[in-house]
This record gives C-alpha cells, sequence and structure tokens, in this order.
C-alpha cells in the first residue's frame, strides 16, 4: 500500500470517527474517557496539536468545532449532562497519568 493510500484510508477513518461522535450525543466524554481514554477534546487537541506541528494555526476553539460540528460551548449546553459521582471516582482512578 502506497503511503499517499494509506494517509487517505487514515484520514476517512478519522472522518467516519468524529462523525460518529458528533452523532452519539447520548454518549458523555465522561464516559468515553472512563471507557476508552480520550474523548471528544483529546481528539481535537491532537487535531490541532497536528495542524500546529505542519506550520498550520489553529486555535483550541477551532480545533474543537471541527470535532464537535459546532461550538464547543454550544455542543456543551445542548449536549452534556452533569458526571456523576461515580462517573468521576472512575475517571480519577483511571485517568491518564501525566
Amino acid at each position: 500500500m502506497s503511503q499517499s493510500t494509506r494517509t487517505e484510508l487514515e484520514a476517512a477513518a478519522f472522518r467516519r470517527l468524529r462523525d460518529h461522535l458528533r452523532e452519539r450525543t447520548d454518549v458523555q466524554n465522561i464516559d468515553l474517557m472512563n471507557l476508552a481514554g480520550f474523548c471528544r477534546n483529546c481528539l481535537s487537541r491532537w487535531y490541532q496539536e497536528a495542524a500546529n506541528e505542519r506550520g498550520e494555526t489553529l486555535s483550541k476553539d477551532e480545533a474543537r468545532e471541527i470535532v464537535y460540528g459546532m461550538p464547543y460551548e454550544e455542543w456543551r449546553d445542548r449536549h452534556q449532562r452533569e458526571a456523576s459521582g461515580d462517573d468521576m471516582a472512575a475517571f480519577e482512578t483511571n485517568r491518564p497519568k501525566e
């Protein structure tokens, strides 16, 4: 497989993941963090870092809008619920150590 094809396939897989996460507004970021160790905010940060590594200027808010499909504040107001005590305890136990 050529590097160009590999890059195109990886980009297509990313777009599909991004779109899936946009559709699954019932899945909270805390749920993603507790189950998979990453969330929409992580994905947007990775996107921003990749852009910046390539000399492209992309703000945190711009990257989040790419991932969320709308401004983050709007998504949060529409879809985010308060994390339960159990969710937060699981996050504290399982979160990546820096």
